[in-house]
């Protein structure tokens, strides 16, 4: 089978949310400043890049780590969660074109979501939106024991879809994102955001790279399959 009968296989799409979906990265970004602020500290763009796309756990570590605050992982973590759920529950909006990007891709493949947003936060944003519907998987970040880049939450997504990794794509704007989407064996669509942007490397795993979610389209996925495809063949993954 060749790369070009290979993208013809793609059975699905998962889609991250915060960044991808959601217009929330500033939000948390601004949360996690004037959290660290209120701890004496200061939260960097680089500590913000190095958290994107982690599960809530998983971003609260490396916010002990970096700051050496004197407070466990799992209470960060719900001090966050405190102050982002009135965003989440009453203010998040979709990222340009994200809402007619889900019900195109819906119209030709099984949707997941593939999240480092716990369901707390996730799922009244999704329905809000009229989102939620729309996904005949979800995964969220309190449901996987380890992040992104971790390719676990990816493999669970495909796993509750009935696909195999070779048969989805995935859309992702993180570096850690896009590293577990590769590590999964996924197709993978690079949604890039100027304000948040991956770092190169990571940004080097994308198949294909969009800067706005009205080109997104199931040429788009196919193109990204057959390229994953291609690169399979060749050994450079």
């Amino acid at each position: 089978m060749d790369a070009t009968q290979a993208g013809r296989r793609v059975r699905a799409v998962v889609f991250d949310l915060d960044g991808v979906l959601l217009d929330s990265e500033g939000a948390w970004l601004q949360v996690r400043r004037d959290y660290a602020r209120s701890l004496g500290c200061v939260w960097t763009d680089a500590d913000h890049a190095a958290s994107m796309g982690s599960n809530l756990e998983g971003g609260s570590r490396i916010m002990v780590e970096r700051l050496r605050l004197q407070r466990s992982p799992e209470q960060v973590a719900q001090d966050l969660l405190e102050r982002m759920r009135q965003f989440y529950v009453e203010r998040v909006a979709a990222c340009a074109g994200a809402v007619d990007a889900v019900r195109r891709m819906a119209a030709s493949f099984r949707l997941g979501l593939a999240t480092g947003s716990p369901a707390a936060l996730a799922e009244p944003a999704l329905r809000r939106l009229g989102l939620l519907d729309h996904f005949a998987a979800c995964v969220y970040g309190d449901q996987v024991m380890h992040g992104k880049p971790s390719p676990e939450i990816y493999l669970k997504t495909v796993a509750a879809l009935g696909v195999e990794p070779t048969q989805a794509v995935g859309v992702e704007d993180s570096a850690n994102g896009l590293r577990a989407l590769h590590a999964a064996g996924l197709g993978a669509v690079a949604r890039v955001d100027p304000a948040f942007p991956p770092t190169p490397d990571a940004l080097a795993l994308a198949d294909v790279q969009l800067q706005h979610l009205d080109a997104l389209d199931a040429a788009v996925i196919q193109r990204a399959a057959a390229a994953r495809a291609s690169q399979t063949r060749a050994g450079r993954v």
